[in-house]
């Protein structure tokens, strides 16, 4: 048995507050001794570890008190709620750390200017210098005319919303300027990252058949160390969140992801990123 000093010293609750639990019976003692001193067993000190995990979810005592006094309370399925809930919160302040950390270094100094008509003319330039001869030639003799082809490409400059997300996941237009002009449009190096790739999403596959959330967290986290590769990001966390909002949103996209690597794949990595980052 021990003493409200005792568990006082074990669990950090103060003896106050071990006092006002008994009052309002969420946490009575084992038994009083002669004198009228509290005495707590195991069992009550197991009760008053799970009423700290309820109040690490907010949860109002007078609910915490309720749910543990319901008849078909069960502790393990409760637990097991409990540590995913936690894990939400832990992941999503996880996720705003790392984005703080970037901003203190000066990684995430958000601006979302557009690309002026000499950025997009230098861009278009190093694109051009980058393709290998025989795509650029494939492309000329489709548009008729180099004129032709980078007017083209300079025309997906005009889709506001697909350089929101550019410079949300770089952190501005400088840093998105800067990825842009390091790309080499090296084909090697694409096909080792796009192999990566497919080797992380068949991890999630494992993953999913069997049940492994700690080889799903690692899939994640391997996915988002290639994407920093294949992007040239500092932060792979937005980019990653939004094609977990694709998969979700856009069932053409899910259904190449499916075809490629298993029935289920895309809504399983989508939970998956959403979960690591707590959202």
């Amino acid at each position: 048995m021990k003493t409200v000093k005792d568990v006082s010293e074990i669990t950090g609750v103060s003896r106050r507050t071990l006092r006002y639990y008994d009052e309002i019976g969420l946490l009575k003692p084992t038994e009083l001794t002669d004198a009228g001193y509290r005495l707590y067993d195991n069992r009550a000190l197991e009760r008053l570890q799970e009423i700290m995990f309820f109040k690490e979810l907010e949860i109002p005592l007078e609910d915490i008190k309720n749910i543990m006094d319901n008849p078909s309370y069960e502790k393990e399925q409760v637990l097991l709620a409990q540590k995913t809930l936690l894990e939400q919160q832990r992941n999503r302040l996880n996720g705003i750390i790392e984005l703080i950390s970037d901003v203190m270094k000066g990684i995430n100094k958000m601006s979302f200017e557009v690309f002026n008509e000499e950025e997009v003319q230098k861009i278009l330039d190093h694109t051009l210098e980058c393709m290998k001869k025989e795509s650029l030639e494939e492309q000329i003799q489709k548009y008729g005319s180099i004129e032709k082809y980078r007017e083209h490409l300079a025309s997906g400059f005009s889709n506001e919303q697909a350089f929101a997300d550019v410079f949300k996941w770089y952190g501005g237009k400088e840093k998105a300027m800067e990825a842009i002009m390091k790309s080499t449009g090296n084909t090697e190096e694409l096909k080792q990252e796009q192999d990566k790739n497919a080797e992380i999403y068949k991890q999630f596959m494992t993953a999913k058949e069997s049940g492994d959330e700690n080889a799903a967290k690692e899939a994640v986290e391997r996915l988002a160390e290639n994407y920093k590769i294949m992007f040239r990001l500092d932060n792979a966390r937005n980019i990653l969140l939004d094609l977990a909002n694709e998969y979700l949103e856009f069932p053409k996209l899910a259904e190449a992801t499916d075809n490629q690597f298993g029935i289920g794949c895309s809504e399983y990595v989508a939970y998956a990123i959403q979960k690591y980052y707590g959202v």
